[in-house]
């Protein structure tokens, strides 16, 4: 039995993380904006993609930075985004596909927005220009708002959808790429989803584990927090795990992407923690308060060993 339950390192299951395993934001360049949140990093890591919010959401928007000699290059918009809604990218493992969600309308005659669907913008290589949104169509979306797409190496597609025949509020749902289409979606088991809230869900490469959130799950840390949960030699998913502290805080800790490569975590939180201390001047009192735990989404990293 043990040995088909996923083992997170013991460091991870007992929050006790070695030096080596700091959280720390992902790049101070992205401290400038109120609110960022979800991440796609390209599988060579010279590409990253995220989403910028308004300190209320009213605004949402997705952008990318590049690294160049090893730097990170400054936040650009991509280049399809207008005054609706875009939020949570999933960059495809090949690079030539981008996922994202938006309530644009279907087409250029109707200007008025619509639900949250999933669409996806494509290209040829890293170097083209990304096509126009398209919408992923049905069955994936429907009335309904859909979110968070993460695609495995096969096309699999998991996302979240507040559905009236779900299990809670917000539940995760696997709709399997076949022929060249997607088939009906289908809710994911009760290890996975609940009567509460199961939200944002990263699929790994072959389907082997899924990291997601579970909001005030009962033995949880408080808000939202991270669990995992692998497939068994069945097939089927185990009962899922809290990732534990210090991944896990009090506050919200939501949109995972797992670096598969390189062993990283990348997540989006809302950790605060800034002790009081005396400043410089302005300059310095602003950098510290954007730069470092204020209460606002904020993407980190941290090394994280799953076996």
């Amino acid at each position: 039995m043990l040995k088909s339950i996923l083992i997170v390192s013991l460091t991870i299951i007992f929050g006790l993380l070695s030096a080596q395993n700091v959280i720390v934001p992902f790049n101070k360049k992205l401290s400038q904006f109120h609110n960022v949140r979800d991440f796609s990093i390209s599988k060579d890591g010279d590409e990253a993609f995220f989403t910028i919010h308004s300190p209320n959401a009213e605004i949402s928007q997705l952008a990318f930075i590049k690294k160049e000699n090893n730097e990170w290059s400054e936040p650009e918009l991509l280049p399809f985004c207008d005054s609706f809604m875009y939020l949570e990218p999933f960059l495809s493992g090949d690079g030539t596909r981008l996922f994202f969600v938006s309530d644009r309308p279907l087409d250029a005659i109707n200007d008025q927005k619509k639900d949250f669907d999933i669409w996806y913008v494509e290209r040829n290589n890293k170097n083209d220009v990304w096509s126009g949104p398209k919408n992923i169509g049905k069955p994936i979306n429907s009335h309904l708002d859909e979110f968070y797409p993460s695609v495995s190496d096969n096309n699999n597609l998991y996302f979240t959808v507040d559905s009236p025949n779900g299990v809670g509020k917000d539940d995760i749902y696997f709709s399997k790429w076949e022929k060249g289409a997607y088939l009906k979606p289908v809710l994911l088991n009760e290890n996975i989803n609940s009567k509460g809230y199961e939200f944002n869900a990263f699929i790994s490469k072959k389907e082997d584990f899924i990291i997601f959130t579970k909001y005030n799950e009962e033995g949880g840390q408080g808000s939202g927090d991270l669990y995992i949960s692998k497939r068994n030699t069945n097939g089927d998913w185990e009962k899922a795990t809290n990732l534990g502290v210090p991944i896990n805080t009090k506050y919200m800790e939501y949109c995972p992407f797992y670096d598969e490569e390189n062993q990283i975590l990348y997540f989006t939180s809302k950790r605060q923690n800034l002790p009081s201390r005396k400043f410089k001047n302005i300059s310095d009192l602003k950098n510290y308060i954007q730069e470092n735990a204020n209460g606002l989404s904020k993407i980190y990293m941290v090394n994280l060993k799953i076996e």
